[in-house]
Formats: structure tokens, C-alpha cells, sequence
């Protein structure tokens, strides 16, 4: 196997990911384990690779993760990614300083220098940067092999010892070689090359086996997550599934109307309707911290299914539709930065009667669709751009209110009916609009209007953990500004958002 230290990056998982689709075995490990780890033979016999992931902190802070320089001497090939370049070249005395400046998302990469981990890669090419340190002096044995426009050490090397650290992130899909990176790595491991594929049956297995003949209620949103996860338990404990769908108010209008008719027709199950969306707007009143709205909305939502047990006996778990870019956000492992509490895993509250089932937690959205596909979802579910499960509350910066509702409900819709129209609607993974909490002056029928600005993003991703934003055309863009100006009252301005992820998230708040 391939051992991943974990400092806490966003994207250790992903890394995981990545060397498991080539089909070789990992295992994610805190560096405070790594001494234990490696003090067993049978784990020192077995380990043909160790990957140093990324992380949040500087290696010259107080109580960064650390781990004992000794792993640099076990001759086994060494892949470091961001902080674990930084933490390689501090522990084997190089030099590691703050960067002039520093980069967050893409940069191109130029190679200096031959190396092993780097072959096959164009001269020049793109990669994925999200660091504000930077090495700038080598250990000894070590070569700088590849630089940027910012920094003279994006990747060195001790070739002699396979030990290969890289600044830029290869596992993420906006890094343009950056398979091609993973795959050299593993060559170098002694690792051969075979496909992995997800194996449905074995997920159903897993599920029958946790549950086994128990009722179980399902939190259906009408996106694809809650609906991939219903429906593989669905397959696995048949009528004992219970989907309930609460109507928040806060999801795309029709969102009802297709959770009904896709258990009605699909699995044959009638689901529960809750209408809340009074409920909804009451507890976010006067609300404006965007993470205070993630925790309302997980607690209501429990809180509302929690109530329905009591007609509903005997009740033990809760089927979710979490996936993994869900979790690591809110701050997924040890040292990992808490970004925001999505409502289904940081904003849930901590004593819940229902024991939660989340058999879609370790996946991304691209092997999502894979799923959806081998257990016939139906295209337009699969197709459909996602929408987040707080909906509209946190594409509405600042107070919640029924104006505001439809206000953002109203801007979303433009955006949609103008992204299919024009044949964009499914190039990108996201397209929305934001209401930004800001004034701006404008001039509607020669009169002064001070009203408030709407923010389009629309980003192309496929798996959520990086982003680009979609460069769409001027007069798409143009469509779409003109009729939010001119269609809802009290909007003054239409901006147009060109920021990467990172080191922006895919929403706003």
C-alpha cells in the first residue's frame, strides 16, 4: 500500500482517491501516528510509498504537525505535496520563509531540470497553487527541478533517495498533468497500473448489513446526493425506506413536484411532504452569519424529522446524501481547517436520536453520476446543476426575508432559463446568482435608484474540491444582467464573479 500523512489538506482524501483509481490500496494516517506506524515491521514491509499531504499551517508556527525526520531515511520513495514540501526541506535543513507573494489557484509550472517525478510533463503547463510559504533555499542532495513566474522552488528532488516534493497540488483536475504526476510516483513505488471502478453492489451489501430490517427515514433534498443515497438503500432494505422531504421554501421552485414523482414512479415509495417554509423564514430572521444559518437550517431539519418519529415507530436511522467535498469543508480531519459547517455534517447538533447512514460520504461528485448512472437515476437528475442544501439562505448575504426569497428565487431562475438557452447549462457544474448584501446607485426611467447588486458565479468543476470560473460569453452574460436589471425591483447592478477555487469557496458565504 501507499501511506497518506495527513496534515490536514482540504484535498488529503483526494489524493487517496486518486492512487486507489489507479488501484493500488492507501491508507490515511495523523502524523502523530507515524512513529507507532512505522515501528511495526509488517507496516514498514508493507508500505511501498508515503505521501506528505498539504496543510494549513507554516512549518515554523507553534504546534504545527510535524513528523520524525527518521521517515526520510527508511528508503522507501517519498512524494510531498505543499506543506509537505515546506516540511521536508525544514526537517532536512533547507530553508523555508513567507513568499513575496503568495498563489492560490492556478500557475504555470516550468521545468528546469530532468527528474523522475516530473517526466513526460509539457515544458510548460498548468497547475493548482494554494500556498503562502515557500522553500528557498534546497536540503543538501536536494535540486530545484521546476519553477513559476513566483517561485524558483515549485517542485525539487533527491532523485538518489526518491524523495520528490512538489509546491502544486497534482491530485486536484485543474492541475493538467497532474495523473501523470501520481502515476510516476507509483512507478517509482514499484506499483503496476490497473483501473479501479466503484462497486455498487458492495455499497448495497454494506447498507443491508448496517440496517438490516429497520425502518429508516431519508432526507431527500431533490438533488442528486440525497436522491443517489435514498435510492441505494432503497435497493437495499426496500419498503422499510421512508423518504421525507421538507419544503423549505429554500430550494428551487419544482423541487417538490420532482421529489414526488421520482419515489412515486422510480422506487414506488410515496415520500412524506413537510411543508416548513414559514417555519424556514421564522428561525432566520435577522440572521446574517452565513455559518449561524448552516447550523439553524441542520438543527430545524432535525428537529422536523425528529417530530415525525412520533408517528412513525420503531425509527432508527436517517439515510443523508453527504459526499466527501460536504465533509472535509467542515473540517473533515485532525488538522484540517473548518471552512463552513455544511448543515448536514458540522451543522447537525451533537445529541440526535437517529443513528445517520451516509452511504455516498466518501465519494465525490463525479463518482457520484457514476453511481446515479449504474442504478438508473434519470438523466435529468443526473444532469442538474446541483443546489446546496441551506438553499437560497445562503445565497442571500446578510438578513433573510420573503423579499429577499424572491428576490434571489427570482435572479436564480433568470440565470437558469438563460445558461440552458443558450447551451452553457450543463459545461459548467454550478451557475448562480447572489443577492451580495451591497447598494449601488443606478438610474431606472430617468429616476435615481439605490438599489441592491446581484453577483453571478458559474464555475466549472467536477468534482467541487477546485474550480474555475466558466468563461462565458459576453453576450450570455449581457442577457443575463439586462433581465435581472430590468426584472426585479430593487436591483441596481449585475457583477460578474472570476474567482478560482481556492482560494474561493464554491458559494459566497
Amino acid at each position: 500500500m501507499i501511506i497518506i500523512i495527513d496534515f490536514g489538506s482540504q484535498t488529503t482524501h483526494l489524493i487517496s482517491r486518486r492512487i486507489n483509481d489507479f488501484g493500488i490500496k492507501t491508507k490515511i494516517i495523523n502524523p502523530e501516528k507515524t512513529n507507532s506506524f512505522f515501528a511495526s515491521k509488517i507496516n514498514r514491509k508493507s508500505c511501498k510509498g508515503i505521501v506528505l499531504s498539504g496543510g494549513p499551517a507554516s512549518v515554523y508556527v507553534r504546534n504545527a504537525p510535524i513528523i520524525n525526520k527518521k521517515i526520510f531515511s527508511l528508503d522507501i520513495p517519498i512524494l510531498a505535496i505543499c506543506y509537505g514540501m515546506q516540511l521536508a526541506a525544514y526537517l532536512l535543513n533547507g530553508k523555508v520563509r513567507p513568499g513575496k507573494t503568495k498563489e492560490y489557484g492556478p500557475a504555470t509550472l516550468i521545468l528546469n531540470k530532468k527528474s523522475n517525478i516530473l517526466n513526460s510533463l509539457s515544458q510548460h503547463s498548468q497547475v493548482w497553487m494554494s500556498h503562502g510559504d515557500v522553500v528557498i533555499k534546497p536540503p543538501t542532495g536536494f535540486s530545484f527541478v521546476a519553477q513559476t513566474k513566483s517561485i524558483k522552488a515549485a517542485a525539487m528532488t533527491n532523485e538518489k533517495k526518491k524523495i520528490y516534493c512538489i509546491q502544486f497540488h497534482p491530485e486536484v483536475e485543474h492541475t493538467e498533468y497532474g495523473n501523470l504526476v501520481l502515476k510516476n510516483f507509483v512507478a517509482a513505488c514499484g506499483f503496476g497500473l490497473s483501473r479501479s471502478k466503484i462497486d455498487v453492489a458492495r455499497i448495497i451489501r454494506r447498507i443491508k448489513n448496517k440496517i438490516g430490517s429497520a425502518k429508516t427515514i431519508a432526507a431527500v433534498s431533490g438533488g442528486l446526493d440525497s436522491t443517489v443515497a435514498a435510492t441505494l438503500v432503497g435497493k437495499a432494505i426496500g419498503k422499510n425506506l421512508i423518504p421525507i422531504h421538507i419544503d423549505s421554501g429554500l430550494m428551487r421552485p419544482g423541487t417538490t413536484e420532482r421529489v414526488i414523482d421520482y419515489f412515486e414512479k422510480k422506487l414506488k415509495i410515496k415520500p412524506i411532504i413537510i411543508k416548513a417554509q414559514n417555519h424556514f423564514l421564522s428561525k432566520l430572521k435577522g440572521v446574517t452569519s452565513p455559518e449561524k444559518k448552516r447550523k439553524i437550517i441542520g438543527k430545524l431539519y432535525i428537529d422536523l424529522f425528529e417530530k415525525k418519529l412520533a408517528s412513525i415507530p420503531n425509527i432508527k436511522y436517517l439515510v443523508q446524501g453527504t459526499i466527501y467535498s460536504d465533509v472535509i469543508e467542515s473540517r473533515g480531519s485532525k488538522h484540517a481547517a473548518n471552512i463552513k459547517s455544511h448543515h448536514n455534517v458540522g451543522g447537525l447538533p451533537k445529541n440526535m436520536k437517529l443513528s445517520l447512514v451516509e452511504p455516498i460520504r466518501e465519494f465525490y461528485t463525479d463518482q457520484v453520476r457514476e453511481i446515479a448512472k449504474k442504478i438508473n437515476i434519470p438523466t435529468e437528475i443526473i444532469s442538474d446543476q446541483p443546489h446546496p442544501g441551506p438553499g437560497y439562505a445562503i445565497r442571500v448575504i446578510g438578513a433573510m426575508n420573503r423579499k429577499r426569497l424572491d428576490m434571489i428565487s427570482t435572479a436564480d431562475n433568470i440565470v437558469i432559463e438563460e445558461m440552458k438557452r443558450s447551451g452553457w447549462y450543463h459545461k459548467v457544474l454550478h451557475s448562480f446568482a447572489i443577492l451580495t448584501n451591497t447598494k449601488s446607485t443606478a438610474v431606472k426611467g430617468d429616476d435615481h435608484n439605490y438599489g441592491e447588486v446581484v453577483a453571478i458565479r458559474a464555475i466549472v468543476s467536477k468534482d467541487r474540491m477546485t474550480g474555475n470560473w466558466a468563461h462565458l460569453p459576453y453576450n450570455l452574460l449581457q442577457k443575463i444582467s439586462g433581465r435581472i436589471v430590468n426584472e426585479i425591483t430593487g436591483v441596481s447592478r449585475v457583477v460578474y464573479d472570476i474567482t478560482t477555487k481556492p482560494p474561493a469557496t464554491m458559494e459566497w458565504e
